[in-house]
């Protein structure tokens, strides 16, 4: 569809689309109200929202009316997925997922309360604007957006219209990450001094040759707001595929494992910290130059030192012993003493993590004086904002905290800068080139 076709279609599309077909009342709980079910749509069909589409298809609070991809076999293959699952369901044939290659056109379905967007990095903020702006609440994937500037924006659009957005960062449901952030913010393990963080590379330019363009791909739509590279199947794979693409590491579109696992892991070390309405007051480069893949700091006002580096996941290192955490990961030490622990499955055998979290938690938080956030499943929180209307446990403002940590350490290592931050008005506070903070946009998709 050409741009001017794009446009004509959104101006009648609110009153031109048909109502969605609703799966008939005897198929859901009776505890389920019609009413109640939240439509949701998927936009970008990888293997992140796969598996997005995979659990809230089983979910009688809410039903899947739609997904958008820019190619066609993904597409057509998430549609698929939705009609075989609601058809399984009522017991026939199901025709009622509607399948979109421009965002826009789904977006403009007054029917559809809320989105699930899970692009890649360098359409994040512009869909996200795009999405709260239409009335939809949004479940958006992390890194929350590529660039200091679009987590501004971002936030800013999701605040102004009133809509709930969580950002994906799930290992705030789990239980393990939250207990050992409670534990440093209770002073279990004294005055904390260092956090390692462990993940891989940042991201560099994007270096690829051109391949044959893939059947059914809008390989401009695909690029976006980032410049129009030649088209490679890195990038985006041809078909459906079952891995995480290596887009991601190209600084045009992603930032590296710096925004991918980083943005996980620096999300938990803050949430430790008790920073998630500030963050770092100053960057240091890595050793070793631009060949560095390790080594770069944040430095928080509180003098603790944030090190990208090698490790067990989130180690905190305080004056009385140290809380390591990694999915399905947990270790707290004492006085040079691990006294719980479920880390190696050999070497832990006769514990679980759940035993050794839980055992932890009522021996050195009975008395706590910092609750954090309980959700036991993220997507479960997500709904059940929408149904209150107050925050979820990962709200935009903390998404964009974290991946603002996550660009600046990357600044670190793609300028080699030592440079101060102001964390209050999001600014460098001395050194640091603004320049640095946004990008070029292509064509009509400024942020």
């Amino acid at each position: 569809m050409s741009q001017n076709n794009r446009r004509s279609f959104l101006k009648t599309a609110a009153g031109a689309v048909s109502a969605p077909f609703i799966l008939p009342s005897r198929v859901w709980s009776a505890e389920t109200a019609p009413n109640s079910r939240v439509n949701l749509g998927f936009i970008g069909m990888g293997k992140m929202n796969s598996g997005h589409l995979g659990n809230f298809l089983g979910r009688e609070n809410c039903q899947v009316v739609a997904v958008c991809d820019v190619d066609t076999t993904r597409r057509e293959h998430a549609k698929g997925r939705v009609d075989e699952a609601y058809g399984k369901k009522a017991g026939g044939a199901f025709k009622g997922c509607a399948a979109y290659s421009d965002f826009r056109e789904l977006l403009a379905r007054k029917d559809i309360d809320a989105v699930v967007v899970a692009t890649p990095d360098h359409w994040h903020a512009y869909i996200g604007i795009a999405a709260v702006k239409a009335g939809k609440d949004v479940y958006g994937e992390k890194p929350l957006t590529h660039n200091v500037h679009e987590a501004l924006m971002l936030t800013k659009a999701v605040r102004d219209s009133g809509r709930i957005f969580q950002t994906g960062s799930q290992q705030r449901s789990s239980k393990e990450f939250r207990v050992a952030c409670e534990l440093v913010r209770n002073g279990v393990i004294g005055q904390i001094k260092t956090i390692t963080t462990s993940f891989g590379d940042p991201a560099g330019p994007y270096n690829l040759g051109e391949e044959p363009a893939e059947p059914g791909l809008d390989w401009d739509m695909w690029c976006g707001p980032g410049p129009l590279k030649p088209y490679n199947s890195i990038l985006s794979p041809r078909g459906v595929h079952n891995h995480f693409p290596a887009w991601r590491m190209t600084r045009e579109f992603g930032g590296g494992m710096i925004t991918d696992w980083g943005a996980h892991h620096i999300d938990i070390a803050q949430w430790g910290l008790g920073v998630d309405d500030s963050g770092p007051v100053e960057v240091r480069a890595p050793q070793g130059g631009a060949d560095a893949k390790r080594g770069a700091q944040l430095v928080y006002a509180n003098g603790v030192v944030l090190t990208h580096g090698e490790g067990k996941g989130v180690s905190f290192y305080g004056t009385e012993g140290e809380v390591h955490v990694n999915r399905g990961k947990f270790e707290l030490w004492l006085g040079g003493r691990k006294v719980h622990g479920f880390y190696d499955r050999e070497q832990d055998k006769g514990t679980s993590l759940d035993r050794e979290v839980v055992l932890s938690e009522r021996e050195y938080l009975k008395d706590a004086k910092v609750r954090l956030y309980e959700s036991k499943n993220h997507h479960d929180d997500w709904l059940n904002s929408i149904q209150t209307r107050k925050p979820p446990i990962c709200d935009v403002a903390i998404g964009a905290t974290t991946v603002i940590s996550c660009h600046l350490m990357n600044m670190a290592y793609w300028h080699g800068a030592n440079f101060k931050w102001n964390p209050s008005e999001r600014a460098f506070a001395e050194g640091g080139d603004p320049k640095w903070l946004t990008r070029d946009y292509r064509g009509g998709w400024a942020v």
